[in-house]
């Protein structure tokens, strides 16, 4: 069964309003039984000021607690006096008399009025006699909770002491605490008063839980309507993605973690569309690459089986070049393959890296006199003795070597010097014009990279040779670096770490 984000959401929102709604409740609930219990203390507690006042009273005649009865009797004292005191208590109107003044001089045939009376005082509300048996309410059943306890907290009469607590009013006689009225809290204090209360507020309470949850659907609907938008959007994204599309986007302004998201995703994107360029411009270079010297050997083959041209050791001499340049790229495409992978083998060993690029140098010597081109090898470092595979590193100068011998001017130079610092040998090979460009100095290591014309011959190589020396050194912890030559050309810079071991 699917389940949509709109309802998940209106289900957690619904959950988490109910839950802080019936959190609420129980609070209320606890909070109105505490509170109703002290507020019914408290009233019963100012209801025992005429039984505080006839006690301290009788203490004061009798100098002491002699008047409380012992015995049995004590239990039953508190229920007696206050039934004495309810049937004793009158109120009687007092009648004011209206002062007489002095009458003045007047006529006998005028008669003064009489003052009214004042209205009778309202009587003190009495307190509510013992009813055995009657209705529960607050002060019912007071006559069975109250204790008398004399200063020092002994017990003298009323309820005996027991587990409820106890809430005291004192007893004072001549400004001095003589005693305690206390009046324990019942076991479940007010429970009348206070569910009765809590059964007015059902109501409310229904109108409450209704109105969470049109809040939790409301709620659930924006916010649906907030996250499912982007979500949509990315779903369709990533099935545009993996149908082959990678020019899709997404919009990425929004700024909380559905951006972040759809940002990553415009990265991704991008980077499978260049990925797939690049795979298909791969295809397309390695195609035309390898067909060129094809195209060449298939021309050779059918002109001398038409018999246009005889298998002469020259004819066989140019096939076999276009076999070699065939077969060096794609020695050239497998080892670039395999570095891909990372599946390329380098045997590492301690090797004098300036003696080998020296030796190197001088086998291309013939050749670069040959193009008119002068070969300038400068003083050894200091310390040159590396670990690096010396069969890898004999591949590498053979490319810079024939990449600068292909694309130097006649009448230049080629240089190579190297130099030592901070642990490291840096090897420099510069040639001099023509120059590359600012733009196609990051672009030189690219897989069938080829500058303009300008620094191209008609027999240039495939434009694999750089990108082969980058994936070759990095294999041995060693860097590829491309710039500006002070000879006017290109400088190539190799370099990689000292072994300590032998220069130290």
């Amino acid at each position: 069964m699917k389940i949509g984000i709109g309802h998940r959401l209106f289900i957690a929102v619904l959950l988490a309003i109910l839950t802080v709604a019936g959190a609420g409740v129980l609070l209320l609930r606890q909070n109105v039984l505490a509170s109703f219990g002290d507020y019914a203390v408290g009233i019963e507690l100012d209801r025992l000021d005429g039984l505080s006042t006839a006690v301290a009273r009788q203490y004061r005649d009798h100098g002491g607690w002699t008047f409380v009865p012992g015995g049995d009797a004590r239990g039953g004292w508190i229920t007696q006096e206050l039934a004495r005191l309810q049937t004793s208590r009158v109120v009687a109107p007092v009648m004011p008399v209206a002062p007489v003044a002095p009458a003045p001089p007047a006529p006998p045939a005028m008669p003064v009025s009489p003052v009214p009376p004042a209205p009778p005082a309202p009587p003190i509300p009495p307190l509510p006699p013992p009813v055995p048996g009657g209705p529960a309410g607050v002060t019912q059943d007071l006559h069975t909770r109250i204790t008398l306890r004399d200063a020092a907290g002994r017990y003298l009469a009323g309820r005996q002491p027991g587990t409820l607590p106890l809430a005291r009013r004192p007893i004072a006689v001549d400004g001095r605490t003589v005693g305690y009225l206390g009046v324990a809290r019942s076991h479940r204090p007010s429970d009348a008063m206070a569910y009765a209360f809590l059964s007015q507020l059902q109501h409310s309470l229904w109108l409450i839980g209704a109105v969470a949850v049109v809040l939790s659907a409301l709620a659930a609907i924006l916010l649906a309507r907030h996250f499912r938008h982007p979500i949509d959007q990315l779903a369709r994204g990533a099935a545009t993605l993996a149908a082959g599309d990678y020019g899709v986007r997404l919009p990425d302004a929004r700024s909380d973690e559905l951006g972040a998201l759809a940002r990553h995703f415009n990265v991704l994107a991008e980077r499978l569309d260049g990925a797939e360029t690049a795979r298909r411009q791969w295809v397309a270079d390695t195609s035309h690459e390898l067909r060129t010297p094809l195209a060449v050997l298939r021309a050779q083959l059918e002109a001398i089986q038409d018999g246009v041209r005889q298998a002469t050791p020259e004819a066989i001499d140019a096939m076999g070049r276009q076999v070699l340049a065939l077969t060096r790229l794609i020695d050239e495409l497998y080892a670039l393959a395999r570095a891909d992978v990372g599946a390329l083998e380098c045997r590492r060993e301690a090797l004098d890296l300036w003696a080998l690029a020296a030796t190197e140098a001088g086998a291309f010597s013939a050749r670069f006199q040959a193009a008119g081109i002068a070969l300038d090898i400068a003083e050894a470092p200091t310390a040159s003795r590396v670990l690096a595979d010396p069969d890898r590193m004999r591949q590498v100068f053979a490319n810079l070597f024939e990449n600068s011998l292909r694309y130097t001017a006649a009448g230049g130079t080629v240089r190579l010097a190297a130099h030592a610092d901070a642990g490291r040998l840096h090897l420099l090979l510069d040639d001099s014009a023509p120059g590359v460009p600012d733009e196609a100095l990051a672009r030189l290591a690219e897989r069938f990279y080829r500058v303009d014309a300008s620094r191209s011959r008609e027999h240039g190589g495939a434009g694999l040779g750089l990108a082969l020396c980058r994936r070759l050194l990095e294999a041995q912890g060693a860097t590829l670096a491309f710039a500006h030559s002070p000879s006017g050309g290109l400088r190539v810079t190799i370099s990689l770490p000292l072994d300590g071991k032998e220069n130290a």
